[in-house]
């Protein structure tokens, strides 16, 4: 069962880029300060009440679980397109592995691996360099 479509998919990005990249925004940030201090300049008048106070934590609730949902898809995106290019970069070095395209798929005991061999590769390489300064000042 599709529990959504396509259209809904795109109108869904669009809504999450528009929001994400206003909500990360100066003006986000100043509203976001002008209606914190307008609460606590209303708390007089309310008497600081329980009710008072009720208001402001269901309201950032609210916000803070609908931003939870855009943040992560912006993030996934983003990610999805750092991937994609390190791929087409792969995929065009003649001297790259291209084992490594997909990287994000493998395991955490394959990733554990690669990262050792690239640490070796790191040391030797370090070694290398330290070799060819000879008696150079560091």
């Amino acid at each position: 069962m599709q529990t959504s479509t396509p259209r809904m998919h795109e109108l869904f990005r669009r809504t999450a880029h528009r929001v994400s990249t206003a909500a990360g925004g100066a003006g986000a940030f100043v509203v976001a300060v002008v209606v914190v201090l307008g609460w606590l300049a209303s708390g007089p008048l309310f008497h600081f009440s329980d009710t008072w106070q009720l208001v402001i934590n269901t309201g950032t609730t609210i916000i803070t679980f609908l931003m939870v949902f855009l943040i992560q898809n912006t993030q996934n995106r983003d990610s999805h397109a750092l991937h994609l290019k390190l791929d087409e970069l792969i995929a065009v070095n003649a001297e790259a592995r291209n084992k490594l395209l997909g990287l994000e798929d493998l395991s955490d005991r394959e990733m554990g691996v690669l990262q050792a061999e690239f640490e070796q590769l790191r040391d030797r390489d370090s070694r290398r360099a330290d070799g060819d300064r000879g008696n150079m000042p560091r």
